[in-house]
């Protein structure tokens, strides 16, 4: 299941990056968790081990929305993006190919 670190409150440019993804894994059905990050400091240590290092700003800590594939590091929203120009997100996420949708 995809897992995506977030904030509760963030600021705006943060927050539209943030709808963005979601807003992807919701239209094409694609299972995923919100973590929020804001207020629990063992999830948000979680999200920081787990990038890895090249991943890292020269000075802060990466900022959400942060994509993993249950445990496995997908990209930060920037991968996210360049992804979906490039039409491989759903390689990007891990996932073979598009869900099959029931009707």
């Amino acid at each position: 299941i995809m897992v995506l670190f977030l904030f509760f409150s963030p600021p705006l440019q943060v927050k539209k990056r943030q709808q963005a993804v979601v807003g992807f894994l919701e239209a094409n059905r694609i299972s995923f968790q919100e973590v929020d990050i804001t207020n629990v400091e063992e999830r948000r240590l979680w999200m920081y081990q787990n990038i890895p290092p090249e991943k890292h700003p020269d000075k802060g800590n990466p900022l959400p929305p942060q994509i993993f594939n249950g445990d496995s590091y997908c990209g930060d929203y920037e991968d996210f993006f360049q992804s979906k120009e490039n039409n491989t997100v759903f390689t990007f996420l891990g996932l073979s190919s598009p869900p099959s949708v029931k009707v």
